[in-house]
């Protein structure tokens, strides 16, 4: 099987009072690009996060979003800090004994003053929050590579259609190449006659003239190469895996042998199979860059 670069996973998971949600989208990248947005209690986890994901994606550029939700009522607490209450009753102390003035500060207004009374959220058992968050993680990447694989079938199906009609072009350039030798050289005798108004042609000379010819519009090893390339890349779709790249490289020798076809062609209609070769190969080339 063969994974598209583009997919979407989403997964919610709700334990207790504890409610993580995961988003994941991805589109084409030549690497592997993991950017995760989370609230700062999760930061923790980054490394983890990124160490799974590399069991489920090879390449893509790849956005997760991760939402976490904590119903528990005791969720914070109230901190009392003491040293910091101490501190302020001897400055206190001090002024009232510098200015002459009565110390009337009561325990409601101590408990005003900055950083006295503090909330603190209670501390989470890590192993526990990991499990959750974890859970969601796989259950959200599962998702997001079976969207990857029912897009990568697709993309496999009509990259082997175009693929089947580029063969088809290939056979008509194959067959038809040796009838352009032939039509030459039936031209050639034929101006020559006209031009020399005698039916005594220099055979020799003929068939030389006409070799010379041949070899300049010959395509045979090009031709051989192209449909090598075609059933390479065809097997390839057809055998799966991270093969991106590798379509990606034989795409580029397809189109190099195509440019070489239509730049020897002398005739019309190799031309303009010629240019539909590079047109499918064109839309191959942008389809393999979907592929993982």
């Amino acid at each position: 099987m063969i994974k598209s670069m583009t997919g979407f996973g989403r997964c919610e998971v709700q334990e207790g009072d504890r409610k993580i949600t995961v988003e994941m989208k991805s589109v084409n990248h030549r690497y592997l690009d993991v950017n995760i947005k989370m609230p700062k209690k999760l930061n923790f986890f980054e490394t983890a996060i990124r160490s799974e994901l590399k069991n489920y994606i090879q390449r893509g550029k790849i956005d997760i979003f991760i939402a976490y939700e904590d119903f528990t009522e005791s969720n914070v607490c109230v901190k009392y800090n003491k040293e910091l209450a101490s501190e302020y009753m001897t400055y206190l102390d001090k002024m009232a004994e510098d200015f002459s003035l009565d110390n009337d500060v009561r325990v409601s207004s101590l408990a005003r003053f900055p950083e006295i009374l503090t909330m603190e959220e209670q501390t989470v058992d890590e192993e526990e929050l990991w499990q959750l968050l974890h859970k969601a993680i796989v259950g959200a990447a599962e998702g997001f590579v079976a969207a990857r694989i029912k897009e990568g079938e697709n993309l496999r199906n009509d990259l082997i259609e175009k693929l089947d009609g580029m063969l088809e072009n290939v056979a008509f350039i194959t067959e038809r190449s040796p009838q352009i030798i032939t039509e030459y050289k039936q031209k050639l005798k034929e101006k020559v006659r006209e031009l020399l108004d005698d039916t005594n042609i220099d055979e020799n000379r003929l068939l030389m003239e006409v070799t010379i010819f041949a070899d300049k519009v010959c395509v045979d090893e090009e031709l051989v190469r192209l449909r090598s390339h075609i059933e390479t890349t065809k097997d390839t779709l057809i055998a799966g895996g991270s093969i991106g790249r590798k379509l990606d490289f034989i795409a580029q020798e397809m189109n190099r042998e195509a440019n070489t076809i239509l730049s020897k062609s002398s005739d019309l209609e190799i031309s303009n199979r010629a240019i539909e070769l590079k047109t499918e190969i064109e839309k191959v080339r942008e389809q393999i860059q979907n592929i993982e």
